[in-house]
Order: structure tokens, then C-alpha cells, then sequence
């Protein structure tokens, strides 16, 4: 597979140089596979992810109550809930990524069991890989797809239940299609796509 366009993202290059054994030269860089660059990518994303949420979100809204988490956080002076704070910052990025074309891959966090409906999948690639994550704890679904012009390297990610505010949030939100998740369970998906030829 070739890049559309090189990929050279600071923070990914120097954890996929690690990864991969190379050096950090540009020329390794640009050669990075871009598996490689969604494994390295999703690293970063689930850290920072997972750290919030049990450091931040579970801790001071579930253990201690000095504040309390809300998808209306504005209005009632609360924590942003983590799942607005992945789609905050995958905004965030595909703006940047838009006066910056070397930047060109976007994420999204999706569900089977969508609270907010713009977070259900929409390709094919998207459905089956959230359906593989959830039946095969542990593995990742790796695909291409074409969309447009463009054909992507498409990268989907378990993304599961690593507090108890993750289960209760869902299973007691109004809009909830599921009740019934426990710590550990895969509750939807971090998607990545990369270009890879156009």
C-alpha cells in the first residue's frame, strides 16, 4: 500500500519508530505502513481516553462527587463527558487537518448501541468492523474501502468499559437502546481511516 500523501505527525512518527525499530529520519518516516500509523495513532487516542476518564471523570464524579459529569456540561457546570471529549478533539483535528493536507486522516468514536445517533456507523467497513470488535475481545478489524475518489485504510478499535461511570453513564442515559453493560464490555469502536490512494 502507498500513502495518498505522507503522514508526518510528530507524536505518531516517534511512537511508530519505536514500534517499528526505526529511526526518526523523514525518509523511515514516510514508509511508515499505514497499519502501523492506526496502531500507533489508537495508542495515543485510548491513553489519553482511558486516563480521563479514570482519573478525572470516575474519580472525581463517581468516588469523591466533587462534581458531576454531563453531556450538558456548559449549562450545568459539569465535566465533559468522555465521549464528547474524543469527539471534541477528533473535530479539532480535522480541522487542523484541513489547513494542513499532510494531515489527512480523520477518527470517530461509533456504537452498535449509539446514545446519540450520529455516532452509529454508516459504511460497511464501519458495521462489520464494530460487530468483529465486539465478538472478538482483544483482536482489531483492519480493512480498505473506498469512499469517493479516495480509497482508505480503514482501522477499527474496541472500545470498552474501563470505569464503572462508563457502564452506569450508558446503561442510565434516557436514550440508552442498552441496559446492560459491565466493566470490561466493548462499547463501540474507535474508527481511524487513512488515505492510501486517491
Amino acid at each position: 500500500m502507498k500513502l495518498a500523501k505522507p503522514i508526518l505527525i510528530a507524536g505518531a512518527v516517534l511512537a511508530t519508530a519505536g514500534l517499528s525499530g526505526c529511526n526518526d529520519s523523514k525518509e523511515e518516516a514516510a514508509g511508515i505502513s499505514p497499519k502501523t500509523m492506526a496502531d500507533a495513532l489508537h495508542l495515543v487516542m485510548d491513553s489519553d481516553r482511558a486516563v480521563y476518564t479514570k482519573k478525572i471523570v470516575n474519580r472525581l464524579a463517581a468516588k469523591e462527587k466533587v462534581i458531576k459529569a454531563s453531556e450538558h456540561f456548559e449549562d450545568e457546570k459539569a465535566l465533559v463527558l468522555p465521549a464528547q471529549m474524543f469527539r471534541f478533539g477528533a473535530e479539532m483535528v480535522a480541522e487542523k487537518a484541513e489547513k494542513n493536507p499532510d494531515i489527512n486522516f480523520t477518527y470517530s468514536l461509533q456504537s452498535l448501541w449509539p446514545i446519540n445517533k450520529q455516532n452509529a456507523p454508516k459504511t460497511e467497513a464501519e458495521k462489520t468492523g464494530l460487530k468483529y470488535v465486539a465478538d472478538n475481545p482483544g483482536q482489531n478489524y483492519y480493512t480498505e474501502e473506498k469512499l469517493g475518489d479516495t480509497t482508505y485504510f480503514t482501522a477499527v478499535y474496541a472500545d470498552t468499559a474501563v470505569a464503572p461511570v462508563c457502564a452506569s453513564c450508558h446503561n442510565e442515559h434516557k436514550d440508552t437502546p442498552r441496559t446492560d453493560f459491565k466493566i470490561g464490555d466493548v462499547m463501540g469502536g474507535v474508527v481511524i481511516r487513512i488515505p492510501i490512494e486517491s
